[in-house]
């Protein structure tokens, strides 16, 4: 499974802010006024491009390596596990009622899971990834 992050070029301006381009998302910027609230405002805008290409059914762009003066930004951690499950089932070319069928629930269900508006459980998410053979591993690393 793919680790829910994107490299990100963080560019200080002659008037202080902090741009961020994001390398896997041309179209996807963000500014603010330093490192920090750039950080957030990145994350924002990571998780709202993604959450639009999640609800249209959009291709899901892989993360390339992080290569020098590139910093990390991660997928939100509501987002990260629908993501997951989202690209599972387009790998194994599942459709919303073949998993539920697997996992005797109603269509609608599996629906509402991939609906970025909306928050199932994190044992609804498990449970649909284990069905396609994969399992959710949180993990928390040192900051760089």
């Amino acid at each position: 499974m793919p680790l829910f992050s994107y490299p990100a070029n963080f560019t200080t301006g002659s008037d202080g802010r902090v741009l961020v381009e994001f390398i896997d998302l041309p179209c996807v910027a963000t500014d603010s006024k330093d490192e920090r609230d750039a950080m957030e405002e990145a994350i924002n805008a990571l998780g709202s491009d993604l959450s639009i290409r999640l609800s249209h059914p959009e291709v899901i762009p892989t993360s390339s390596p992080t290569k020098r003066n590139q910093r990390l930004v991660p997928v939100s951690l509501w987002l990260a596990p629908k993501l997951a499950l989202y690209l599972k089932m387009r790998d194994q070319r599942i459709s919303n009622s073949e998993l539920a069928r697997r996992l005797s629930l109603h269509e609608r269900v599996i629906r509402r899971m991939l609906d970025p508006k909306h928050a199932p459980t994190a044992e609804k998410i498990q449970a649909a990834l284990a069905v396609l053979g994969k399992h959710m591993i949180v993990e928390v690393r040192d900051a760089a």
